[in-house]
């Protein structure tokens, strides 16, 4: 069997705060941007790579519930709703240029018990992006 990951998404409450730091800061490129205002999908992801981020405005689907919105919406708050983990040679080099930037810094590169470097940010909505080194 040959399966592979095409996309994951990762809800924004802001598109151009969202698509800054994952433009910007992490230095995806943008395949794809649909819609307007709030209500926009922004595709990106590594030039080289076919796996993608897509940036969704949360909790759209129209059988989702006023109260299941609410929870959405307090759960991004907590930065608990969605979370991502990607990969880099050099961790320190990313981390460093990614807080240069401005951006919210959860850890910072340390040795993990289980063996990996990592460090970890959160986006404009909160969302958990680790970082480890490959």
């Amino acid at each position: 069997m040959d399966i592979s990951i095409h996309h994951t998404f990762i809800p924004h409450t802001d598109p151009e705060a969202s698509l800054a730091f994952y433009r910007d800061a992490l230095g995806f490129e943008v395949k794809n941007d649909v819609g307007q205002g709030a209500m926009r999908w922004i595709t990106l992801g590594p030039a080289d790579a076919a796996t993608t981020i897509v940036l969704t405005p949360p909790a759209v689907d129209p059988g989702i519930t006023d109260g299941e919105r609410q929870t959405i919406a307090e759960l991004m708050a907590k930065g608990s709703y969605a979370a991502i983990v990607l990969a880099t040679p050099d961790v320190d080099g990313a981390f460093a240029a990614i807080e240069a930037t401005g951006a919210e810094v959860v850890q910072e590169p340390q040795d993990q018990p289980y063996g990996v470097r990592d460090c970890a940010f959160r986006d404009p909505a909160g969302a958990m992006v680790r970082i480890q080194q490959r």
